[in-house]
This record gives structure tokens, C-alpha cells and sequence, in this order.
């Protein structure tokens, strides 16, 4: 990988870091738990625990996606990134830029699955 790209990889990781730290103090007030005193009916009722189960999972979704990415940052810099933790070898430019915090390459994706 090119140090351009390198580059570029990087920007890409810290915009999605910002992008995600910028929905934690929405996802926070939203998992708040539900007053039993608040009057709702019994299905808005049902309705906000739903929504509020939905957002504590976004919420953990968020969370893990962040470290892997903090994660990325990391190989960057010690200049492990690119490069499969199974195979050792680069993991092709087209699936970084869609999964910028992957650690194996698709071969080895698929080996795992089965």
C-alpha cells in the first residue's frame, strides 16, 4: 500500500470514528430507562421499550465498531495495517476502503465461515 493510501485510509477511519463519537450523546439520552411513572399507554408503552432495546443495540454496535477502528489506528501507525492476521498477506485496497477495520482478507473470511 502506497503511503497515499495509507493516507487516505487513515482520513477514511478517523472520519468514521468522529462520525460515530458524534452519535454517542444521542444513543445515551435515548437507552435512558423509562419511567414506570411516565403516563403512556400500554402500547406507546411497548413501543418505547422497543426503541429504547434498538438503540442500546446500535449503541453496543457502536461501541465495538469504535475500538476496532481505534484498533486500525493503531496497526497504522506500527505499520501492520493492510496486512492479513491469518495469511500475511496485503488485503486488497477494495475491501479496506469498505471495511476499513478488517484484520483478514476475504480468502481467509471465507475459510472461516465453514
Amino acid at each position: 500500500m502506497t503511503t497515499e493510501q495509507l493516507a487516505a485510509q487513515k482520513q477514511l477511519i478517523l472520519e468514521q470514528i468522529a462520525e460515530i463519537e458524534s452519535s454517542f450523546d444521542y444513543l445515551a439520552d435515548e437507552t435512558k430507562a423509562i419511567e414506570p411513572s411516565v403516563s403512556l399507554g400500554r402500547l406507546t408503552r411497548m413501543e418505547a421499550l422497543n426503541d429504547k432495546g434498538v438503540n442500546e443495540h446500535v449503541l453496543a454496535q457502536n461501541k465495538h465498531k469504535l475500538e476496532r477502528l481505534k484498533n486500525a489506528l493503531g496497526r497504522i501507525e506500527d505499520g501492520s495495517y493492510g496486512v492479513c492476521i491469518r495469511c500475511q498477506k496485503e488485503i486488497p485496497l477494495q475491501r479496506l476502503r469498505h471495511v476499513p477495520e478488517a484484520l483478514i482478507c476475504v480468502p481467509c473470511s471465507e475459510k472461516k465461515r465453514r
